[in-house]
């Protein structure tokens, strides 16, 4: 009797399967994110109707001339660079969570923000003559540097998730230190700008600021939903990717990179805006589950809606004050990182 043969199939290098429930979700979220755009873009001193926002965009003649130096030049951008720094910071922060394997990691908590505010700060007040191109660099290099530093020092035979979390918090208070020594003895004019910035606001960002953040979007957003069938093996714990083949210490080294990237370029553009990597994909992940197929494109959108929404709120609660959208985030972020360490207390 002869004996059956084993076939052994080769792991495909990628795939994606997400669940069927992902795509209308993303649908919804699309024009959820679509909506708020439109709301935001007719909102200020000089309304204008979302009906009007709508033909200006699509080209049609609106019969008012001022419509298209408002929407072009001085709103459109601004609600575009809402939009893709949440989106930026929420797969950051989805990355995160996913290397740490812990709910509360985010690239502000483990330190990786605070060194690109750190380096992003150092050139506007050291260099405040440097094209604004250069300040993604600036801040890639930062965050870089402090996800190098933590993970160097987390790093024992292996990079545990715990010990990452609690090196990357002591990293981000000395970069925090250094950051507010660079306020303290800098020029005033310089300083002013630094702390605007530091507080997180879209205001008077320009189409400069989207052609300087989208290089940065292009090359490592399609990189993270590439690896995120590398991100579900590695959840399951090293030992265990390990024995399905896995490179554990390359494809982690590769997602603290994008992590890094994205955060680091996200926080150049529009500044410290909290939260955002905490909250996204954990609303993400109780729309789609876990699988980061599915979850990274959705925690995308999310963050993407929250930032545009915080900035449409901080313009119009207190109008005509403007409070900087990462006053709101950090307003309904820090209540809601209070409730998950409540939640996960004894896990």
């Amino acid at each position: 009797m002869s004996k059956p043969w084993l076939i052994v199939r080769p792991r495909p290098s990628f795939s994606f399967r997400i669940d069927r429930r992902v795509p209308f979700i993303l649908l919804f979220l699309a024009i959820a994110t679509l909506i708020v755009m439109i709301l935001s873009v007719g909102y200020g001193e000089y309304p204008i109707s979302p009906i009007n926002v709508v033909n200006t965009l699509l080209g049609f003649q609106t019969g008012n001339s001022d419509y298209n130096f408002v929407i072009y030049t001085l709103r459109l951008p601004r609600v575009i660079v809402a939009v893709l720094v949440g989106m930026g910071l929420a797969i950051a922060g989805t990355i995160m969570q996913g290397l740490t394997r812990n709910p509360l990691a985010a690239p502000e908590i483990v330190g990786v923000e605070a060194g690109a505010g750190l380096a992003a700060v150092a050139l506007i007040v050291l260099l405040p003559a440097i094209p604004i191109f250069f300040l993604p660099l600036a801040a890639f290099v930062g965050a870089f540097i402090a996800a190098l530093l933590v993970y160097s020092l987390a790093w024992e035979n292996g990079s545990s998730p715990i010990r990452l979390i609690l090196v990357g918090v002591g990293v981000g208070a000395i970069a925090s230190a250094f950051t507010s020594l660079m306020i303290t003895f800098g020029n005033i004019y310089d300083v002013s700008q630094a702390l605007v910035w530091l507080a997180g606001s879209v205001y008077g960002r320009t189409w400069e600021h989207i052609w300087a953040l989208l290089p940065w979007l292009f090359v490592f957003v399609p990189a993270s939903f590439f690896c995120a069938r590398e991100l579900n093996t590695l959840n399951l714990g090293d030992d265990v990717a390990r024995g399905l083949g896995s490179a554990v210490e390359w494809q982690r080294g590769l997602l603290l990179l994008t992590s890094v990237a994205l955060s680091g370029a996200s926080v150049a553009t529009a500044g410290t805006i909290g939260f955002v990597g905490l909250m996204a994909p954990h609303l993400s992940r109780q729309l789609v589950g876990t699988s980061h197929e599915g979850l990274m494109p959705t925690s995308a959108l999310v963050g993407g809606l929250i930032v545009a929404l915080a900035d449409l709120l901080g313009r119009s609660l207190f109008a005509p004050i403007e409070l900087p959208c990462g006053v709101v985030t950090a307003a309904v972020g820090a209540p809601y990182f209070l409730y998950l360490l409540y939640r996960n207390r004894n896990r």
